[in-house]
């Protein structure tokens, strides 16, 4: 999976490209974890290119969720397609996150945060 990161100011925005699956997830979780180290938890994931998740890709988004939930932080999503919004409300993981319509709704919401 290539992972495209953008910082826009103090925020880091990444944009996996592919689906969220398998061994991939480990990889993925393993760079959101550095990028949360790097920035303090001011992190964005923009999922406009990941077309779905299966059982690993989900269980690697609520573990980053909750692992920034210890810390009084959330997890940001931004261009979650039906899908991916399907499976979150479905699963009754949909509260762990904080949803944007696009990336720059979701760095200015670390402004009020």
């Amino acid at each position: 999976m290539d992972i495209e990161e953008q910082k826009q100011g103090a925020v880091t925005v990444l944009k996996p490209k592919g689906p969220l699956v398998g061994t991939e997830s480990v990889d993925f979780a393993a760079r959101v974890r550095q990028v949360i180290a790097a920035s303090l938890g001011r992190v964005v994931v923009d999922t406009a290119a990941m077309p779905f998740v299966d059982s690993a890709g989900l269980e690697c988004l609520v573990e980053i969720a909750e692992e920034l939930g210890d810390s009084g932080l959330c997890l940001r999503l931004c261009n979650v397609n039906e899908t991916l919004r399907e499976v979150l409300d479905l699963t009754g993981t949909a509260g762990l996150f904080e949803r944007h319509e696009d990336a720059t709704a979701a760095v200015r919401s670390f402004m009020y945060s």
